[in-house]
């Protein structure tokens, strides 16, 4: 939501990966990096499949910025954990390198995560501050970033210009 200060989340769209009453962790999928796969690739001797050369990496929150989390479509990934549907994330330098070479998956790279302590998250809700609504792994795999935010909104049948970016009238 706008009220939300932090600019860790301004329009943030997050994809919650694990919600337990010992606390929450997300990647926001919607804030790119000033890196491109290329790069990342380089820095740590790997091959990225040329159809992917120019692919953006996104940052998946504030906490331990420099650790990857891969979120991919591939079955042929050994190292894997199912977070919905057809959508998997990978953690390991052996995962991303079969993910980077393969030109078929699709994939979402993300550099640090989102975490929240018990029960900060129902908090959070209960306050106004984060709107919730069913992920897909097309949406997070696929769909354009630039508008996503107005885009997961709108499925949800909100105008973000209804949204306000103060507390209500008293």
């Amino acid at each position: 939501m706008p009220q939300l200060l932090d600019p860790n989340f301004e329009k943030s769209v997050v994809l919650m990966i694990e919600h337990a009453p010992t606390g929450s962790m997300g990647l926001v999928i919607n804030h790119q990096a000033p890196l491109t796969l290329t790069e990342l690739a380089k820095n740590q001797a790997l091959t990225v499949a040329p159809s992917r050369r120019n692919d953006a990496l996104y940052i998946g929150g504030p906490v331990e910025q420099f650790k990857g989390f891969v979120l991919h479509d591939s079955d042929g990934v050994e190292e894997k954990t199912e977070v919905l549907p057809g959508l998997y994330l990978s953690v390991t330098g052996t995962a991303l390198s079969r993910l980077l070479a393969d030109p078929t998956a699709h994939l979402r790279f993300c550099l640090g995560y989102s975490g929240w302590g018990p029960g900060q998250v129902e908090r959070e809700i209960g306050a106004g501050s984060w709107l919730f609504t069913e992920a897909t792994a097309e949406r997070v795999l696929r769909a354009p970033t630039q508008g996503l935010w107005n885009e997961v909104l709108s499925g949800m049948g909100v105008n973000p210009g209804w949204l306000v970016t103060t507390g209500g009238v008293n």
